[in-house]
């Protein structure tokens, strides 16, 4: 029978490299948000990506295309998102205070829990877009009530009925 004194070096290869795998899992640091704060990003693409937690403070997004992206928790504070695409795009808890999302297409977008209490949504599309509890003003609640149409198909919510439309 072998004894071992000397730690680690009866384990095996094979099970150290294991160890040594896990360790540095445990010890990296978790990927870090992406910084595009005051940007000039107008007509980039950034559809079907993770964008989980980036930030784009006052960035100019004029035309870029979110569609179909996890923008969760995304910052987008004070931005120029004229005419953008949010197409299906997941932007669930995002900070859209101050953003400017005049002509924007929100098509089957989840913005639910977003803030967005001075938001500008003059002529956005808001077929199928959920807006559960998502804090905004009244009239541009009212605007978006003139024009809301359709259910989320990943939510299942109506979309008249996430705004509190009368």
């Amino acid at each position: 029978m072998r004894r071992c004194y000397k730690g680690l070096a009866c384990l095996g290869l094979a099970r150290l490299v294991c160890l040594v795998a896990v360790l540095l899992l445990l010890y990296m640091p978790a990927a870090a948000a992406t910084d595009y704060n005051r940007a000039f990003l107008v007509g980039e693409d950034f559809s079907n990506q993770d964008l989980t937690d980036d930030e784009f403070t006052k960035a100019n997004l004029k035309g870029a295309d979110f569609s179909g992206s996890n923008l969760r928790g995304v910052r987008f504070f004070g931005a120029n998102l004229e005419a953008a695409n949010f197409e299906d795009a997941d932007l669930s808890n995002a900070t859209l205070d101050s953003a400017r999302m005049v002509n924007a297409n929100l098509k089957n977008a989840i913005l639910e829990g977003a803030f967005a209490a001075t938001v500008k949504f003059n002529g956005a599309a808001v077929e199928g877009a959920d807006f559960t509890d998502v804090l905004m003003r009244d009239d541009m609640q009212k605007l978006l009530c003139e024009s809301a149409t359709g259910v989320n198909p990943t939510t299942g919510r109506d979309t008249r009925e996430s705004l509190d439309c009368d």
